[in-house]
């Protein structure tokens, strides 16, 4: 999540659990609903409109899951935490009608590897640019939400010959803002980002969350989306059923533990020159029109209006909309 994050979630909403928790858990011990997705990657690709297909490659050392489908200029979307590719399965049909879409499981996400270490995002975008390669592209668009957006912009800073355009979904690049973050929610504020620390712990997440990752996925999305809904139990079953097992859980921690190696990454990049998009949410679009053209030589920044954190999820056409009228 964002390194503004206490701004987006200093609202009255952030106080009530939604209905989707409630609904996942089952009478046998508050033991949350099985989290077993309905279908496997090849099946949920090839649900979506466009001949959308499960494919693998072998880049940087690691086996990358990817889902294909469309023609034209290739737009690679990286996805966030705890999600996998199939956050963006609402606004892929409708980009797949002008562009080869490439939504990726990051290293340590859903389908893809998850060795133990790699997670720093300098490292995670050379991933993404081995596989444009592999695919047979010189350049690409890249976008990204949350983590990924976090690798997509390690992608523009490390490897500009290769990027077209580059789009950033609610979420910079790690800086050392990060470390102002206040381990006590101050008064007035009624949660803390408290999964930044979280994350950083070794073996403990493992422990607490095997299994068990509903619980987390249901947490987040019904305080941190401006309307819960918008992200219905089938999905949550399986973002929890990507995070469920320990190797999971530690690969997830992984990116957050890097954030001091990425905030030293970041000392060295210039300004980014490739054309820069930004859509944020209502409460965390100020946030990036500050900092985004600080960050790069062409930058607009859009406000995703009536979303929380899960923009793709949350305002599909708005994303699309969006996308199609940056990328051209």
């Amino acid at each position: 999540m964002t390194e503004n994050s206490r701004s987006f979630l200093n609202r009255r909403s952030v106080l009530t659990l939604g209905a989707g928790a409630a609904a996942a858990l089952v009478a046998s011990g508050g033991v949350a609903e099985a989290s077993r997705p309905a279908a496997s990657d090849a099946e949920l690709a090839r649900s979506l409109p466009g001949g959308f297909r499960s494919e693998y490659a072998q880049v940087n050392g690691v086996r990358l899951h990817y889902v294909t489908g469309g023609r034209g200029e290739p737009l690679i979307l990286l996805p966030g935490w705890p999600e996998t590719w199939w956050q963006y399965r609402k606004v892929m049909p409708e980009l797949a009608k002008r562009y080869r879409v490439i939504a990726v499981d990051l290293r340590g996400m859903g389908g893809s590897d998850k060795p133990q270490g790699g997670y720093d995002k300098k490292t995670m975008a050379r991933d993404i640019f081995e596989l444009v390669r592999a695919l047979g592209h010189r350049q690409a668009h890249i976008a990204g939400h949350d983590i990924g957006a976090m690798v997509a912009f390690a992608f523009a800073a490390n490897h500009a010959e290769a990027t077209k355009t580059v789009t950033l979904m609610d979420v910079s690049h790690p800086d050392e803002s990060l470390y102002q973050l206040p381990m006590l929610a101050p008064p007035g504020q009624p949660v803390n980002v408290w999964w930044f620390a979280f994350n950083q712990v070794a073996t403990l997440p493992e422990q607490l969350l095997t299994g068990r990752s509903r619980f987390l996925v249901d947490w987040m999305f019904d305080h941190l989306a401006a309307d819960p809904a918008s992200i219905g139990n089938r999905d949550r079953a399986i973002y929890a059923a990507a995070y469920d097992r320990p190797d999971a859980i530690r690969a997830g921690n992984g990116w957050y533990q890097a954030f001091g190696q990425d905030i030293e990454d970041q000392k060295a990049y210039g300004k980014i020159t490739a054309p820069m998009l930004g859509l944020g949410s209502e409460f965390n679009y100020d946030y990036l029109a500050a900092v985004l053209p600080s960050k790069a030589t062409d930058v607009r920044v859009r406000k995703v209006a009536g979303s929380g954190h899960f923009v793709a999820e949350e305002q599909p056409r708005t994303v699309i909309d969006e996308l199609r009228s940056f990328l051209g």
